[in-house]
């Protein structure tokens, strides 16, 4: 549980604030961050509630509001919102669906005004659409803003670093749901924590840290037999369905099931690329002296203290884990490929992600997609070369449309390549000190 020694200042909102009353929505794109971050806006004072785990009533729904045309993310996203709809004393006038928005050439910036779109048809116009960015100056948030936009940021790195301790040690546990139980235990933890924090900046980040402390020290007490001879397969890909597992059929845990672990790309990695892109489209305004890349510089600099501050529990147990630095070592990577000044958005990372599992010795990559994604069939496309030139490391992707297809075959087959790359690859994977014994 929190510390009782923090002073928690219970926040509320003006009764004039547009939020004030309401009661907040968020779909799940990666389990854990999504409840940590609708933990962040219960900090500010705002009802907030991450949407139920989808099942076959959110594709049942979302394909009645879809026409095909649609990326599968879209369909589901609707789904679970209009799952919503149905729960008995739903009140639209409360109600606000919390739908991020991106500029780029994804369908994903269509979302937010075809999720209104789909509402209106449905009769419930009345239903708030928030897609808050840099771009409407957070508009629909109000005075909280501000503490917005870091609380907001904390919350996804804390999910995002509770999702790698496990994913780091599921694979290797001994005593089968360990691992799992511990991360439910420290997510509940970790929430309740943003949930109950201090308003002070300072006192919220200690108290966070606090609560990912005593998730490493609980992790560490799971049972497990670390490895070297697991074989390592890097996931890139479309954000949503990459990290929702209902959406990519829990393709990591059907890989573990193979004896394997996987590295996945987080969505930290996304906020920091965005931060990059609009400091290059600054400069191409020549605008680089100006208040705004200012602003850009210093949340930049202010997320990447709070990441590093937030990982400080776990630097030992990410030992051989660490992701880039910087995004702009992916950028880099990616470059010689598909160069960032002329290509937007995720099949950028996902082909700079793909060099950098390869050169920090992966033994396969893995790109999750939509079926008709552009950024996925773009990277396809480019996957060939960017195998050849790492030694033949095997790049797959997988494609999603909710339809039954045969993966586990599927995943099958590419382990055996995964495993035959293994044995002649040039790239060597730098492993933690604790896989030299078993940990019991």
């Amino acid at each position: 549980m929190p510390l009782i020694g923090h002073r928690h200042v219970r926040r509320t909102i003006k009764p004039d604030h547009p939020l004030a009353g309401k009661k907040v929505y968020i779909p799940i794109m990666a389990e854990g961050s999504s409840e940590v971050f609708a933990a962040c806006f219960r900090w500010l004072g705002i009802e907030a509630y991450a949407t139920p785990p989808s099942n076959a009533r959110t594709k049942e729904l979302g394909a009645r509001s879809t026409s095909g045309d649609e990326c599968y993310p879209a369909k589901i996203t609707v789904g679970d919102f209009l799952r919503i709809v149905e729960q008995p004393g739903f009140d639209p006038a409360r109600a606000v669906f919390f739908m991020p928005t991106a500029e780029g050439p994804c369908r994903f910036g269509q979302y937010a005004p075809f999720l209104k779109k789909v509402l209106r048809d449905a009769g419930y116009g009345d239903v708030q659409v928030l897609s808050p960015t840099s771009e409407n100056g957070y508009g629909g948030l109000g005075d909280v803003a501000t503490p917005f936009q870091r609380g907001g940021w904390r919350a996804l790195v804390c999910g995002d670093i509770l999702n790698r301790a496990l994913l780091k040690t599921r694979p290797f546990e001994t005593a089968p749901g360990a691992a799992e139980c511990v991360y439910e235990e420290s997510l509940r933890d970790v929430c309740t924590t943003m949930e109950q924090s201090c308003a002070d900046a300072g006192c919220q980040l200690r108290s966070l840290v606090e609560s990912l402390t005593r998730a490493r020290d609980q992790f560490r007490k799971v049972p497990t037999r670390y490895s070297a001879d697991v074989p390592m397969i890097g996931i890139v890909g479309e954000i949503f369905c990459r990290l929702n597992t209902f959406s990519n059929e829990d393709l990591v845990r059907k890989l573990e099931s193979y004896g394997a672990e996987a590295s996945l790309s987080h969505i930290s990695e996304w906020v920091m690329y965005t931060n990059a892109e609009q400091k290059r489209r600054l400069r191409l305004r020549g605008r680089r002296t100006s208040l705004e890349m200012l602003g850009t510089l210093i949340r930049t600099h202010i997320q990447h203290a709070d990441e590093h501050a937030l990982l400080a529990p776990f630097r030992e147990d990410f030992e051989g884990y660490e992701g880039p630095e910087d995004v702009q070592e992916v950028l880099d990577l990616a470059w010689p490929y598909l160069p960032s000044s002329g290509a937007l958005g995720e099949m950028v990372l996902s082909v700079g992600m793909a060099a950098y599992h390869a050169l920090h010795g992966a033994d396969g990559i893995i790109d999750i997609s939509p079926f008709t994604c552009m950024n996925g069939i773009v990277s396809e496309a480019i996957y060939p070369k960017l195998s050849q030139a790492y030694g033949g490391i095997p790049i797959r992707n997988f494609y999603f449309d909710g339809t039954q297809s045969d993966l586990d075959r599927d995943l099958g087959i590419y382990l055996e390549l995964a495993h035959s790359y293994r044995e002649k690859k040039t790239y060597t994977r730098r492993y933690p000190a604790y896989f030299a014994q078993a940990v019991a």
